[in-house]
């Protein structure tokens, strides 16, 4: 006998349901929340000020620092001479704050390796001398008493510019918990006497500042690039906690 021939089972049909298109409300929502999210991303890109063009000027300088983290030198830098730059064995101006954030004071001495000398020039920075008390703080003798007669202590005149000295040791102390500036806010400076080589915006000359105890802080001194406008003078960045601190560690 022959086999009987194969049954053919029926396939399932799968019908397709039509996509349901939004009512009337959920389309109106969602039309408004496209045209709000591209009139959003077209702002973003329409009469706004680029972050550049409010943005202060650069601080030129190097700033340095000792292995203990006690002794300090920001805004190192040589001004911007102009485009001749300065010349072999002429004298260049130098810039820097100098902080102690120690306890203890410090005779700080500068010296350079590409200049024949470094001095200081300018106004007589106000600092005291090592271990000695200001006059201004210094007690009175009791009332009725026959004391030796105070010697006169010189006096600031309070009118006319800074007292101007002539060049000296780049050779100063400075008390616990202060700094002092030289740049051309104050009056004074260090001078390079007599440079090695001529120097151009971008050139360097080493400078080392010794704080004593083993501690030196070396770096190079850049010539300052011309800036339009120019750059503002280093921020003094005071210690934690010396709320007090003033500029050559006079209270204010």
């Amino acid at each position: 006998m022959s086999a009987p021939p194969p049954t053919h089972q029926p396939r399932a049909i799968r019908v397709l349901q039509p996509l349901r298109r939004p009512r009337g409300r959920a389309r109106t929502a969602m039309l408004a929340a496209l045209a709000t999210a591209h009139l959003l991303l077209a702002a973003c890109g329409a009469g706004q000020i680029a972050e550049t063009a409010v943005k202060d000027p650069s601080i030129q300088g190097v700033n340095l620092a000792s292995d203990n983290g006690e002794y300090a030198v920001r805004g190192l830098l040589l001004p911007f001479p102009g485009v001749d730059g300065y010349r072999a064995s002429a004298n260049a101006p130098l810039y820097a704050v100098i902080y102690n954030d120690s306890k203890r004071p410090v005779t700080v001495t500068v010296t350079t390796q590409d200049a024949r000398d470094i001095v200081i020039v300018g106004a007589e920075p106000p600092l005291p001398p090592a271990g000695e008390t200001p006059p201004a703080t210094r007690p009175a003798s009791p009332p009725g008493s026959r004391g030796p007669a105070a010697s006169p202590t010189p006096t600031a005149t309070t009118s006319g510019p800074p007292a101007m000295s002539t060049p000296r040791p780049a050779r100063f102390d400075l008390p616990p918990l202060s700094f002092v500036r030289f740049n051309e806010q104050t009056g004074r400076h260090f001078q390079l006497l007599g440079l090695n080589e001529a120097l151009r915006s971008g050139q360097n000359a080493m400078v080392t500042f010794d704080f004593g105890n083993g501690q030196q802080v070396s770096g190079p001194a850049p010539v300052a690039a011309p800036l339009t406008p120019v750059a503002p003078p280093p921020p003094i960045i005071r210690p934690g906690g010396a709320e007090s601190q003033q500029e050559n560690g006079q209270g204010g």
